[in-house]
Parts: C-alpha cells; structure tokens; sequence
C-alpha cells in the first residue's frame, strides 16, 4: 500500500506518520514510499491506541505552552483595559486570543456562553487574570444612544432650509404577487422581473424614471422604493415608507385585500404618506374592481370617485394599460404636497440606508437614499455618528459611476470598512463630532450572531412534550437576515418552536458548521453558499445544508420541519367488553380462554385492558378468535367464544377483558 494513501485512511500527513511508525515498533523508514500490506493492516489496527497517544502528548505541549505565555504576560506585565460590559467575542480580540479557545476557558469556569453573549467585568477579568494579563477600568465616553437619536436628528434637517423642490419618493407596497415589480418594469420600461428569483423582489431596490407630463411635456423625475411583498418583509417595508413622500398600493383585481395587503395600508397610515392605489390585473378573468373598492374601503380607503380623498387607478401592468394614468395621478398628488417635497441641495448629505450587503469582489456596499444635501465622491461616510469610510464610488441604479447624488436620489456606495444597517442614518454634518467606527467591535455584532434565549424560553422548552428545531441561517443581506429572524422570532406552537443557534452574514464557513455539529442544526443559506472548507465538514459529517433564494419557500421548508417534531395524536376507540368463563391452555405469555361478549363487539388484534374486582392489572392482545370451530375476524354482543390472548399477565375466569384499538394521527402544525 502506498504511505500516501494510508496516510489519508488515517487522515493524518504522510510525512508525519513515517516519524511517528518507529516509535510504536513500525520502522518503516523515513522516505518509504510504500508499505508491506500485512503492515499497513497492523498499523490500522493499532492507530486508535496510536492517535490516542499522540493526542495527549499534543494537549500536553498545549499546556506546557499556555503556561509558558502565562508567565511572559506576567513578567512582562502586560495590562489591558476592560469596560463593564463586552461580548466573548470582542474579549478574545482584546486578548489576542482564538474565541474558541476563550469558550473553553470560559467553560472551565461554568460559564456557558456563545462568542456574542455579553459577560461582565469581573468574568473578563478572572480568564484575563488566568492568561497572565492585569486588567484595568476602561475609560468610557458619554456617546448618543443609538440610531434613533440620529433618525430624530435627521427629521430635523430634512425640514431645516428645505427651499428647493426635490423629485418625490414614492414607495410601492402590497401583497406579494400582486405586481408590483411588474408595475415597476412597466414604468421604466426594463425587465426587471425576469433577474427576480421566483418573481419575487428579495430586497429593498430604489429606482429613478422621468415622467413626461402629456399636457405641460414638461420632464419630471420620480424615484421609486420597490419593497418586497411577502410577509416576512415588514421591517423591511416599513423602513422604505420612512423614507417616501407618496405611496402606491397595489392591488390585483382578481384577489382583492390580502393579509399584507392590510399590513402596507398599516404602515402607510402610521407614515402618514399620501396614498395612490394602483388596481392592477384588469385585464385578468375574474378582475372586480368594485370588489377591491368595497374591501379597501373596510379599512378607512375610500376611492375618490366614492367621494372620498384616495385616487385609484384601474391599470394592467402587464399589458402596459393604463400606466400614464397612474403617473398623472402621483404627479397630481406630489403637486398638492410640493410643499412637503422640499430640500436644500448645498447642505451636507443626509440620507437613510435602505440596502447593506457585503460583495465578495467589492466588500461592504451600501444603497443609500439621499434625502436632502448632495453626497459627493470622496466625502466621508458618517453613519449614525461614526465614520463608516469614505465614498470611493458612487454609482446610479442603472450602475453607472456618478460624482455626485442630489437630493431623492437613490446611490450605491463603495468604500464602507463595514457594511451599516439597514435603516441606519447618514449624516455628513456631524463629520467633524464624528469618530472612527470600531470595525472589529462591530463586525461581532453584525456576523455570526447567536440568537439569545431567555430563561422563560429555556424552562419552557425543558417542559415535557416541547421541541426545538436548531438552526443555523447566514443571509446575502442585512435587511434579509433581519426580516428572516422577525418572522422565525413570530413563530409559536405549544409543542415545537425554532431556536436559531447562529446567524450572519455571508457564506457559510467552519465555524458556522461546528455550531451546527455542536447542537445538530441543519444550516440555511439564503442567497448564500459555503466557503470551501466548510462544504467538505458539511460533507465528512453529514450536515444538512439547504439553499434558498426565495424567502416564502426558507419558510415552508422551516414548517415542514416543525411538522416533523410534532407527536401524533393517539386517538383511542373503544370497541367492546367479555367475561372470561374457562381457561383452556397456559402457556409462557399465551393463553387460551372461552369468553362471552358482554357489550360492543371483540375484534382480531385488538388491544385489551385485563380488569379484575373492577381495576387495571395488566394489558394484552388478542390475537385469534374462534366462534364454534371456526376461525373469525369479530365476535358480536352476546356471543360466546374461544380467544388467545397474548400478554405476560396471567388472566384467571371471571377477569373482564376491554378490547380498544389505537391510532395514530398525524398532527397538523398550528401557528398562533
């Protein structure tokens, strides 16, 4: 056998195995090439025993070099700074040391806790002091809370010397196949929807079209927010009204109000966004527009033709009818508020994140919506007070290189060191208050993210008859994984729920596929893949690892699973009851008796319950039953019988024999 192949077969480098054979009596030789078959099969016997020696010699000189790093630290004395509170993962950084690695330490000392846990000062300081380190108070700064002050901050300069009128925002919503992508392809006159996986948007995309009024021939620009139709996108969606003028429900003709048909006209109203309803699907066999008008009309919109104050327009975006129509009506409606639709060009940019991805050629991307300011080439990238880069390129949605992007345009940004959040605020005014973002520090919260659960979440699940479904899910986008994680967090059933045991950005890779290993998730990947190492572990040890591109079918295969844990109803039927009279035969766990049937009916491998004086002793099974000399299936009320039971009870005359059978029934999954 060659030294190679046996080397594989025992997942061990060749050269390291012909250095370790002469130890354990295998002199082979240093440069063998080849191995005596007889050999080769001894050694394969005696590996376990073999690897299990090197192993701990290994771990060994681990320790000894653990210790050895120890000591230096302390003769060195090697200080960090701790604040009260940071993450395991943002701890190993500081520490210099691999999060796996400090996981275990912290094991060690009976802490459980996965790499985005957050664990105190005095926990840091105990395993720094354990590897050697001396531990000093961080000194913190009083920082603005987060990215809702700068959203208020940003409502604020939206207004302020707002004297220039900007072309409107409009944003697209409603049910999901309802066409409003369609429509979009219609009103630009570009087949987007044929790049859509499934017909469905996957994520917020802005898009700019000009407008030729029929009557003035004036040119008017309009941007547009394409928002995804499928429930699981309603952060998504209500994060796309935040940043519009105008909205536009779509509606098809042939299905009326939908559940998220409800939830857009909720979101409109809560944005306070005037409102254009778009009756698509006209041209549709069982279109009935005055069906739409009567259910939009149960929630408070009433059509303009009906007296009330909300334009509807009757068009096929199929067929390209009626789209004129339309755009006359948001223009009309963007005339009326033209006082709202304001901004002042020369002030620093500001803006909202409405897309954040991570390119594998590019890196951190973002689309940005310019909302008031214009946002120039090389201009810094201050997001929610933190400098995020610098704009190395600006390109248009047609992907064009542009320099600069005006108020209500919507721009695709390159330069970020770490990709933003969605709905996060970019606001070149604070660029001189403004510090450089902790991209370590924020990479940890934004990548491999373990789903916490509460104490309450853990004693429920320990309740008897309830199931977790483990997961791992890695999206292409912020906005998509957020939107997954809201509708997977709305998932609730008394007997089985989805616990998500990491979550991130980007494709999947080692580490994701030990946590799967580690709690026997099966790993999802939406619009993702895996990185070459993590596809041969995936391979080695059997994990399941399924691919998405649409959001809706990540959710049916989700149930499907769910399903799956459910334990079948036992639905017991009784069927009838005998007194036994005589004992025939005896023997070990079979006995034959004559019996008479009392009530309902004795039936062939039917179950039974063995009454004596009234109470339960034993179970059994009937397994024959005679009438006469014949053999039957079933013996009626009234009947006397011979019968073989079958159970380790010993039945004696006078015992009452209950005959039921069971049946499992499949439960169907019901979410609440």
């Amino acid at each position: 056998m060659n030294v190679s192949e046996l080397a594989r077969q025992l997942n061990i480098h060749p050269q390291k195995l012909l250095s370790v054979l002469p130890e354990f009596g295998f002199d082979i030789g240093a440069k063998a090439i080849k191995i005596d078959d007889k050999v080769a099969t001894q050694i394969q016997k005696d590996w376990r025993r073999i690897r299990f020696i090197l192993e701990r010699r290994e771990k060994e000189e681990k320790e000894k070099e653990k210790l050895k790093e120890k000591e230096a630290r302390k003769a060195s004395g090697a200080t960090i700074a701790l604040p009260d509170k940071l993450t395991v993962r943002a701890l190993a950084d500081i520490l210099q040391t691999p999060v796996n690695a400090l996981i275990v330490e912290l094991m060690k000392n009976g802490i459980l806790v996965n790499q985005n846990e957050n664990i105190d000062r005095d926990t840091a300081t105990i395993i720094a002091g354990d590897l050697g380190f001396s531990v000093v108070a961080a000194v913190t700064e009083n920082k603005s809370e987060g990215s809702s002050e700068h959203v208020a901050q940003l409502e604020t300069r939206l207004t302020a010397d707002a004297t220039d009128a900007r072309p409107p925002v409009i944003v697209v919503m409603g049910h999901v196949d309802h066409g409003k992508t369609k429509l979009l392809d219609a009103i630009r006159s570009a087949n987007v929807v044929a790049t859509e996986a499934g017909g469905i948007t996957q994520h917020i995309g802005a898009y700019q079209t000009v407008w030729t009024d029929p009557k003035t021939k004036a040119k008017k620009l309009l941007t547009f927010i394409d928002t995804p139709g499928h429930e699981a996108f309603t952060v998504m969606r209500s994060r796309g009204a935040k940043v519009a003028d105008i909205a536009i429900l779509v509606v098809a003709a042939d299905d009326s109000v939908k559940p998220q048909t409800v939830e857009a006209i909720n979101i409109i109203k809560a944005a306070k966004l005037p409102l254009v309803v778009a009756i698509n699907k006209i041209d549709k066999p069982g279109a009935d527009v005055q069906k739409v008008k009567n259910d939009l009309a149960q929630h408070n919109i009433i059509p303009e033709d009906w007296s009330g104050d909300t334009p509807m327009v009757e068009i096929s975006a199929k067929e390209n009818k009626n789209i004129d129509k339309l755009l006359d009506a948001l223009l009309a409606v963007a005339a009326v508020n033209e006082g709202s639709i304001k901004a002042n060009p020369i002030r620093p940019a500001a803006g909202t994140v409405i897309e954040a991805h991570v390119d594998k050629g590019q890196g951190p991307v973002a689309t940005i919506l310019v909302q008031t300011g214009t946002l120039r080439v090389n201009d810094p990238l201050v997001i929610n007070g933190e400098i995020y880069g610098k704009a190395r390129a600006l390109k248009d949605h047609h992907g064009k290189d542009i320099t600069a992007a005006p108020p209500s345009t919507p721009v695709r940004i390159l330069g970020f060191k770490i990709a933003p959040q969605v709905g996060d605020v970019l606001d070149l005014s604070q660029a001189d208050s403004a510090e450089v973002v902790d991209v370590r520090a924020k990479r940890a919260t934004q990548t491999g993210a373990e789903q916490r659960v509460s104490a309450a979440q853990q004693e429920a699940a320990a309740e008897e008859g309830h199931k977790n479904f483990n997961m791992v899910i890695k999206a292409d986008t912020l906005g998509s994984l957020e939107a997954i994680v809201g509708s997977i967090e709305k998932i609730k059933n008394e007997e089985v729920g989805v616990k998500i045991v990491a979550k991130g950005l980007g494709n999947i890779t080692a580490d994701d596929v030990q946590r799967a290993m580690a709690s026997g998730a099966i790993i999802y990947g939406f619009n993702t893949t895996t990185t070459p190492v993590a596809f041969e572990m995936i391979q080695k040890n059997n994990i399941i690892f399924r691919q998405h591109k649409i959001i809706y079918d990540l959710f049916d295969d989700l149930k499907e699973e769910l399903q799956k844990l459910l334990n079948p109803e036992l639905i017991t039927t009784e069927l009838g009851n005998a007194k036994v009279l005589q004992i025939f035969r005896s023997d070990k766990k079979v006995m034959i008796v004559g019996a008479r049937v009392e009530s309902g009916k004795l039936v062939k491998e039917a179950k039974v319950r063995v009454k004596r004086d009234g109470e339960i002793i034993g179970l059994g099974k009937l397994v024959q039953l005679q009438s006469g000399k014949q053999a039957v299936n079933e013996i009626p009320s009234g009947s006397e019988c011979g019968l073989q039971f079958e159970g380790k009870l010993k039945i004696e005359e006078g015992d009452v024999l209950e005959a039921y059978k069971e049946e499992k029934k499949e439960k169907k999954l019901v979410l609440s």
